[in-house]
């Protein structure tokens, strides 16, 4: 059973097709997995294994008669929670949601159950998406499989704990300043957050986007063809592209790579991640790139501005609820929501003009470099009841320098693990491509993957180490 979960999507497919595995077996070594490591991680919502063996009994005998759906047929996944699925309630995190059955798939998830994957579970993640963590006042606190006492970084926080402890080899999340990054920086994950309008979302929101979260680049690459169809519920969605997501020709050798190593604001990167990405930085440069340091995108008028508009904009989701509703809202982020009662409305806009200087200014960097690389996070870790790394709702920003300028630059960017610090934690390296450049991205990262070897020994449960 262990060896099938070390399986990538590419092994797993060919399996399938060589008869040497159905998708029921495939998913009997998965669903032990998880009664091994969910009493731990808790990182599922919404997990329904009964219904998971009907769909992979449904794909075996597709797979049997050769008519399977698509790429992703009979590949178990999992779909964060904010992703809407027909039939089932999107609590959002949060206890203050009433549970009301979605009327129909948000495009994602319409992706993949067009294409036969075995979808058995929602993950977890905190109230509104709107922290960098497990935690929330709806979901069990999900934890970090490599330390338990750890955080998995959020808002996609069960995406990542699912992840790395075994559960299928993708897991979808979404990233709205660093919420698929982050926690696969956190859990040694490969997450994809790609441009804007690639994987189409519905709703839509400035910067917010949906991506795949993968224990290796190709499998991340194979999901891309199935996810990133277009839908029109969401104006951002882009054309059919018509290239060859598994392309991995790379000529570094004229390439200029930017590596930025402060945010400008915020927490600044530790030494041991310094070092991670250092090191990193001249892998690139032995293989023929010209590996030059570049200084930060990111203001604290930048962050601060964004930080108003997007508290202006939840309280105002938030205050015509029932105080009874309110009341029920994770503290932490009740207190930050707060202090958007007491933004005006030009202030909002002054904050959300603040996206506009970041586009600015990402687009100015890259008009002198092909690619950027950096930290993916500023720390190594925390603790697992943390609401962030400053666990403080007054400074609730200031891990994602690294990450949010892209969300609202429209840009691709990856985090793949780079290394380890000497706690056993991993350690997130960020790549970033010019806008629509999501193949360099991934190019980019299969390319480091190879270099370094990627993760060899994954978490295992409690009880088998």
């Amino acid at each position: 059973m262990n060896a099938l979960l070390k399986l990538t999507i590419r092994d797993i497919l060919d399996l399938y097709e060589q008869r040497k595995l159905s998708p029921s077996e495939y998913w009997q070594a998965v669903e032990g997995r998880i009664d091994a490591f969910e009493p731990h991680v808790q990182a599922l919502y919404l997990y329904d294994p009964e219904d998971a063996r009907r769909q992979a009994a449904a794909s075996t005998e597709r797979w049997a008669r050769g008519e399977t759906l698509g790429v992703l047929d009979g590949i178990p996944v999992t779909i964060k929670e904010l992703i809407a699925t027909r039939g089932q309630p999107v609590p959002l995190g949060t206890a203050a949601v009433d549970l009301v059955p979605a009327a129909e798939d948000a495009p994602v998830a319409a992706r993949l159950r067009e294409d036969g994957a075995v979808i058995f579970a929602k993950t977890t993640c905190p109230d509104y998406g709107m922290l960098s963590s497990g935690l929330s006042s709806f979901h069990p606190l999900s934890r970090n499989p490599w330390v338990l006492s750890q955080n998995p970084g959020g808002s996609s926080a069960g995406a990542a704990a699912a992840g790395a402890a075994g559960f299928g080899p993708l897991h979808i999340g979404t990233d709205i300043g660093g919420s698929v990054r982050l926690p696969a920086g956190w859990t040694g994950l490969f997450g994809f957050k790609p441009s804007q309008g690639r994987i189409p979302v519905d709703p839509y929101y400035v910067g917010r986007c949906a991506g795949p979260m993968t224990r290796c680049v190709e499998d991340a690459a194979i999901s891309m063809a199935t996810l990133s169809r277009p839908d029109w519920r969401d104006g951002t969605s882009l054309p059919p592209n018509d290239f060859d997501w598994l392309d991995r020709s790379l000529d570094l050798k004229d390439m200029r790579i930017g590596v930025m190593m402060d945010a400008g604001v915020g927490l600044a990167a530790e030494p041991e991640v310094v070092d991670a990405v250092t090191a990193a930085a001249r892998l690139f440069e032995a293989a023929g790139a010209q590996v030059v340091p570049v200084a930060p995108v990111l203001t604290r008028d930048m962050l601060d501005g964004l930080d108003n508009f997007w508290r202006a904009r939840f309280w105002g989701d938030i205050e015509k609820m029932p105080k009874e509703k309110r009341a029920l809202i994770l503290p932490y982020i009740y207190a930050w929501a707060e202090g958007g009662a007491h933004v005006s409305g030009v202030d909002a806009v002054r904050g959300f003009n603040q996206t506009m200087e970041m586009r600015k200014a990402a687009s100015k960097l890259f008009a002198m470099v092909d690619a950027v690389i950096s930290p993916t996070n500023p720390v190594v870790s925390y603790p697992a009841d943390w609401a962030s790394p400053t666990n403080d709702p007054a400074r609730p920003f200031e891990h994602i320098g690294f990450t949010v300028p892209w969300n609202m630059s429209e840009q691709p960017a990856a985090s793949i693990n780079c290394g380890f610090s000497q706690s056993g934690m991993p350690i997130g390296l960020q790549i970033v491509g010019p806008r629509y450049a999501d193949l360099l991205v991934l190019k980019l990262s299969q390319a480091y993957e190879e270099w370094s070897g990627g993760v060899r020994n994954w978490p295992e449960p409690p009880h088998a180490r």
